[in-house]
């Protein structure tokens, strides 16, 4: 019998419940599991787990915005069909999400390579862990704050997805720098994380799929066959692990955030982020 405990089975629980909690909290999920493997001397997973790891948190986001992503879709054709494209606040906000999502595909599709080869580096981790808990730091502090979701406008979706496409850089964190451009541009906390992470599904959702469609060109070529087969070597209870701890992981984390926000500052991430990046300024140091 498969032991739950055992080092694949712990890995993926732990990196599971990292990846459900990381990617939609302000703390970025690339500088967490880059720095707990190591710090725990595990091996890569190999890319069949990390695709799985996705899949989870891209269940996750649907699984909770299922019902609004279905009023936006219907309202978005019932716009286009009568020609009243902007009419209410579900047809708008559906076409802000879309604006907002072209910058970080653009960048995805064409920098995702540069990014992989030059800014993969803890010193740059370092900088843009501080530089963006700066950031949120400032955004939380200042401004009215005295708009809401429907309050949103299309220069607020266009700079809320250039700052998306941003968090191609490690440590930046996709969450992190889409909040707190909404809340430089005086969105309350709650109307700046819902729009953060509605924003987040389309990209999620891409990024699992991309991911599961390279794989799959990996497993077809026939150089790279023998090491892509070797990625998926584990039990199928351990990657089921991996995608059903992140899952459920990211859906609970969701739900108590948006909850956290309505009366709660941004400062404790604001911390744990310059925490995270002393220790591994630390480490990286001490070799």
């Amino acid at each position: 019998m498969f032991d739950i405990l055992s080092g694949d089975g712990l890995a993926a629980v732990v990196l599971g419940i990292i990846q459900g909690l990381t990617e939609f909290l302000p703390v970025s999920s690339s500088a967490h599991l880059i720095l707990v493997p190591w710090l725990f001397g595990w091996e890569p997973q190999g890319l069949f787990f990390d695709v799985s790891l996705h899949a989870g948190t891209a269940i996750a986001v649907l699984a909770f915005f299922w019902r609004e992503w279905i009023a936006l879709a219907r309202e978005t054709v019932k716009g286009i069909l009568e020609g009243k494209p902007f009419a209410n606040e579900h047809r708008r906000l559906a076409w802000y999400l879309v604006v907002a999502t072209v910058p970080a595909v653009i960048a995805g599709l064409t920098l995702e390579e540069t990014v992989e080869k030059s800014l993969r580096s803890p010193l740059v981790t370092v900088f843009t862990l501080i530089g963006i808990g700066a950031l949120l730091f400032v955004a939380d502090r200042q401004g009215n704050r005295d708009r809401s979701l429907g309050d949103l406008a299309w220069m607020d979706s266009i700079l809320i997805g250039i700052s998306q496409a941003v968090a191609l850089i490690p440590g930046v964190s996709r969450s992190g720098i889409t909040i707190s451009t909404a809340l430089l541009r005086n969105v309350d906390r709650t109307g700046a994380t819902r729009f953060s992470f509605l924003l987040s599904t389309p990209v999620i959702v891409g990024a699992a799929l991309l991911e599961g469609w390279r794989f799959i060109e990996t497993v077809k070529a026939p150089a790279a066959a023998r090491n892509a087969m070797e990625s998926i070597q584990h039990p199928w209870i351990v990657l089921a692990l991996g995608v059903s701890t992140a899952a459920v992981t990211g859906f609970f984390c969701i739900r108590y955030f948006l909850r956290y926000v309505q009366t709660n500052s941004f400062l404790p991430f604001v911390i744990y982020r310059l925490v995270l990046a002393g220790v591994i300024l630390l480490f990286y140091f001490q070799g």
